[in-house]
């Protein structure tokens, strides 16, 4: 029985250390976790790590593992674990930063000994496979103001055959890079001029999000939510009064002196709906209240952290807070549940997890319980499994995490769903009950997409760019074989853009093959091709985007009734 990847992972990490020691004696190693899909160990080296290196540190690796070197522990004191790593004062930090009565442990594989806390695999011998993967830069403790480190990455398998699964996924992930597709489809860019993780939607990618949104709104209203519009900054005492200065004061932009107040770029569009709320006297009657916004809020960011779409300081939310008495929490809890599953299954996700994520004991509160017991019931009422994430509440309450799966079987994060009996004591919200008295309402906090942006990332990658036919910003191109044909190549897309399809004609003077080779590499679901002979009969050709075969001419009516069919089947 194989050891829990995260354990072998783990080791895995320490033998590379051990390798490291053995080749490179100067190179001084600091710390080296398990990670999603694989490790990392973080290494002190004037001289950078080359792709040689990382063939040499493989290969003895693969002889550390052979060797089956048993793991062994041992709890020492705090001035003992000083003294082994006097030479290394990365290790003397982390010992010393050890709290009070927590136990110092050092493991032990052959010759190499290091300072780790434990879970790890029984010896060396239960790692299957083992790869490096590359190197990078990484500050020490992952400030800028600490000494820049070289990170190397690995994975390891319990066997060869899950490794060269791992591997392919890989290459096919590669190939669907968003950032790789977002530049050849024209979606969007990152215009380093203005500055990191700040997106610029091109036209095609406006087009594709306006579609995501609108379908959005669509639940929106028919589940009777009230758009809303909050401002871009705000005064720091609004974040000073909802906690997110002091709880994610890391992840918040600095101050903007304006007249000797403090502004600050809002990272979360929860105070402002608040504000709304609290603008006037509330009435059970008017309950439950839920305010919708495709709000952009600003996090700040280390360069270092940004990618794509899926790691910016700019993005939108399909955000929403809800507003109830207690006993309506449950329904509102599980009307957002079915908003998600319905959102979800639209765009073409059929693996989704979900997880219940609950607050540390030191900082849970009786109210906890009652929102866990609401995300539970709704998860069960409607049959979908979960699990328990236990400390990754949010500060102000229990959570449900919503996690996808897309094509290639990578795990993203997406909605989120939160439970707050918090923010309105903070801010002292009430509504007059039937019995005449003020009482507290409860919020949701409801962002289903989560960020657009990084949304529209996941879905480029699971679909590869080929976006299904009422996604794609461009369905239908209809390409004349000759310029004799443009006329009637014209007509036809008039006669698609006034059914409400989004076509476009290839006016270019190029070889009827060169523009099918061309449409296709843009992902276009149908090419419709034009000759003299389907413009004498009114009819077109469809070339239809992973279909080989040629398809007989059919009249414009025929194709429009196959697109129209095909869209509202969301395919």
């Amino acid at each position: 029985m194989p050891p829990p990847l995260d354990e072998l992972r783990h080791t895995a990490a320490h033998v590379l250390a051990y390798a490291a020691q053995d080749l490179y004696p100067e190179a001084k190693p600091t710390i080296g976790p398990a990670i999603e899909n694989g490790f990392y160990y973080d290494f002190e080296r004037a001289e950078p790590f080359t792709p040689s290196d990382l063939a040499a540190l493989e290969r003895r690796m693969h002889e550390i593992v052979a060797a089956d070197y048993e793991m062994t522990g041992e709890q020492v004191t705090r001035e003992a674990a000083v003294r082994h790593f006097a030479q290394n004062p990365f290790k003397v930090e982390l010992a010393e930063a050890i709290p009070q009565g927590e136990p110092i442990t050092l493991y032990t594989i052959g010759g190499f000994t290091d300072l780790c806390r434990g879970g790890h695999a029984k010896s060396t011998g239960a790692i299957g496979a083992v790869k490096l993967m590359s190197v990078a830069g990484a500050y020490w403790r992952g400030d800028e103001r600490n000494p820049m480190l070289q990170r190397i990455y690995g994975t390891a398998w319990p066997t060869h055959a899950e490794l060269e699964a791992y591997l392919l996924q890989l290459e096919e992930a590669q190939k669907r890079d968003h950032r790789k597709l977002g530049a050849e489809l024209g979606l969007f860019s990152i215009e380093e001029d203005a500055g990191g993780g700040l997106v610029f939607w091109h036209p095609k990618g406006a087009i594709v999000r306006g579609i995501i949104e609108n379908f959005i709104r669509e639940g929106l209203l028919a589940r009777g939510y009230l758009p809303v519009v909050t401002p871009h900054i705000m005064s720091e005492k609004v974040y000073e009064r909802s906690g997110h200065l002091e709880n994610y004061a890391h992840g918040i932009f600095g101050p903007l002196e304006v007249e000797g107040q403090r502004f600050r770029l809002k990272p979360m569009n929860c105070p402002g709906h608040i504000l709304i709320y609290k603008s006037e006297g509330r009435s059970y009657r008017e309950l439950p209240l839920r305010y919708a916004e495709f709000g952009t809020v600003y996090r700040f960011e280390r360069s270092g952290t940004l990618h794509g779409l899926t790691r910016v300081r700019g993005f939108t939310q399909d955000d929403a807070h809800l507003f109830c008495m207690p006993e309506q929490l449950q329904a509102e809890f599980e009307q957002t549940a079915d908003e998600a599953i319905r959102l979800i299954t639209a765009f073409g996700f059929r693996d989704v997890e979900y997880f219940v994520g609950t607050r540390d004991d030191a900082v849970r509160v009786a109210s906890d319980e009652v929102g866990e017991v609401a995300i539970r019931k709704a998860l069960e009422s409607r049959g979908l499994p979960y699990d328990v994430d236990a400390g990754g509440g949010a500060f102000y309450g229990p959570k449900l995490d919503i996690n996808v799966h897309d094509a290639i079987g990578r795990r993203w994060q997406l909605g989120t769903v939160q439970i707050d009996f918090m923010l309105p004591e903070r801010f002292e919200l009430t509504y007059r009950g039937s019995d005449g008295a003020d009482h507290r309402p409860v919020m949701i906090h409801r962002a289903l997409a989560g960020s657009l942006e990084r949304f529209f990332g996941v879905l480029i990658e699971h679909y590869g760019g080929a976006f299904p036919a009422w996604l794609a910003p461009v369905q239908v191109v209809v390409a004349p074989i000759s310029e004799h044909q443009l006329g009637y190549a014209t007509t036809v897309r008039d006669r698609l853009r006034a059914a409400g399809f989004r076509a476009e004609v290839d006016e270019k003077s190029d070889k009827l093959g060169y523009k099918i080779r061309h449409w296709k590499t843009q992902k276009v679901p149908y090419i419709l091709v034009t000759g003299r002979a389907e413009a004498e009969a009114g009819t077109v050709a469809p070339n239809e985007r992973g279909h080989d075969e040629k398809r007989p001419p059919i009249t414009v009516d025929a194709f429009v009734a196959e697109l129209r069919d095909r869209i509202t089947r969301k395919l």
